[in-house]
């Protein structure tokens, strides 16, 4: 495949007229990395009509998720010298920023040229962007008159967090500052646990209504303090930007309320860990019969097992972008309907890839893989890539529950599946995959020096940044 090319310059007229038509003053333009922490800045109205965007330095592409710096990143992949690069803004994520008045904000992509080392060449900023990664997919699926539908299940925990002596203790959230009621155990499905945080989800869906993010419903889920909120199907990249901005505005306000949203795997290794499950369906472009895994007549096609047998046979190397912290693999081990192999089916919520029970123009796969602390790009980029290369492949599935599907149960045997793997280099690039891997290596390294490190990085860290 060709390189991932940057997003063209804005139009100036245009820009100038989204911000005239919201009132914008500033904006602020966010950069998603490969962690789920926006990274960017806010500048003028004049400032960023004068750029085009903004200028960000190029440290914020290698940084870990504690702001770490590998050497194998910086120098060989990404300027020492913190040059700047240029944040291209997508307009069509342009929009108000919720409770800020005159302030817009827009989803950017890195753009700017430099001589990699590790890469022998030339690089441009866009290819260790993983929002660009997915555009070139889906430019994969447009190329075959196809185009896809997708719907994420976010779950996520509400928590309280203490620390003494070096060991965090998580518990769970009150609604109010002070409040008596607080869940003591798992009140799985509780409309009454669920109405104790009112509050909460009406700010948080006033935020989402504002963005643009199409919430369509939240339970309590099956452990203690944790939720789960649905998405509306839309397009790929749209949910992504979706995806990148709930997990954002969910911890904020839950700030503003006292307490923590966490989107960390396995915040309590005795209760069930956090999901970001995603349904994917796809239709040709341009047919009387557009739903590609199902016959009209209601039996499913010969192309739902080639899309799963293209996910099965590159899963292994994919997990590292479904599950990218140590962390996400107790979430595996500490099984409760977390898969462990690349098995498939209907209607089994232990499987890694299941059909849900629909009519035959919903018919989809759910991959139930990925982690709350999954990057949604990446995540989509890689389900996307991998079921595609199987629609073209048009092999069978198998079973998927034998050890020959069994998927990697640490980061670095992940991450040394994801390094080998010549398919995914193809489909998101090998700067970005050599990027990534390099990245999660520092920050297994710096977790596995510590001497506790679930309470001294895990519990730490990523409670409020996965």
């Amino acid at each position: 495949m060709n390189r991932i090319q940057p997003l063209p310059p804005i139009d100036s007229a245009a820009a100038e007229a989204a911000l005239a038509a919201l009132g914008a003053q500033s904006v602020e333009c966010a950069l998603g990395d490969f962690t789920s922490v926006a990274r960017g800045k806010r500048v003028s109205r004049t400032d960023f009509l004068g750029l085009g965007g903004c200028k960000l330095p190029t440290v914020a592409l290698g940084l870990t998720v504690t702001a770490g710096e590998s050497d194998a990143v910086f120098g060989p992949m990404v300027p020492a010298s913190y040059s700047d690069m240029h944040l291209v803004p997508d307009l069509a994520t342009l929009a108000p920023r919720p409770g800020r008045p005159g302030e817009a904000t827009v989803i950017c992509e890195p753009t700017g040229r430099w001589h990699a080392s590790h890469h022998g060449r030339e690089i441009d900023a866009a290819e260790l962007s993983p929002r660009a990664a997915l555009r070139r997919v889906l430019a994969g699926f447009e190329a075959e008159g196809l185009q896809a539908l997708v719907a994420p299940e976010l779950e996520l925990f509400l928590l309280t967090r203490q620390e003494s002596g070096g060991r965090v203790t998580l518990g769970s959230a009150r609604a109010q500052p002070g409040a008596m009621a607080r869940e003591s155990s798992c009140e799985a499905f509780s409309l009454e646990r669920a109405g104790h945080f009112e509050a909460y989800f009406d700010d948080l869906y006033a935020a989402c209504e504002v963005l643009g993010i199409p919430v369509s419903g939240h339970a309590h889920e099956s452990a203690l303090s944790q939720f789960e909120v649905n998405f509306r199907p839309g397009a790929p990249l749209a949910q992504a930007d979706a995806v990148f901005r709930f997990k954002r505005v969910a911890r904020e306000i839950a700030a503003r309320h006292g307490f923590l949203a966490s989107f960390a795997a396995k915040p309590f290794l005795d209760q069930p860990g956090t999901g970001m499950h995603w349904h994917f369906s796809v239709q040709r472009s341009a047919s009387a019969w557009p739903h590609v895994f199902a016959h009209e007549a209601g039996d499913s096609s010969p192309a739902l097992g080639h899309f799963i047998a293209g996910l099965q046979a590159h899963t292994p190397a994919a997990m590292a972008f479904f599950a990218p912290y140590d962390m996400a693999y107790d979430r595996i081990a500490l099984s409760d309907a977390s898969p462990s192999h690349a098995s498939w089916g209907a209607e089994d919520r232990s499987l890694a890839f299941r059909i849900p029970a629909s009519g035959p123009g919903a018919r989809r796969v759910e991959n139930r893989l990925p982690g709350g602390d999954a990057n949604p790009y990446l995540t989509v980029a890689a389900t996307l890539g991998l079921g595609l290369a199987g629609l073209r492949a048009a092999q069978d599935p198998h079973p998927g529950a034998d050890e020959a599907h069994r998927l990697p149960r640490s980061l670095p045997d992940a991450l040394d599946a994801l390094d080998r793997s010549a398919m995914l280099r193809s489909l998101i690039g090998g700067p970005l995959v050599d990027a990534f891997t390099a990245i999660k290596r520092h920050e297994h390294a710096e977790r596995a020096a510590l001497a506790d490190p679930r309470h001294q990085w895990d519990l730490t860290h990523l409670i409020e940044l996965a």
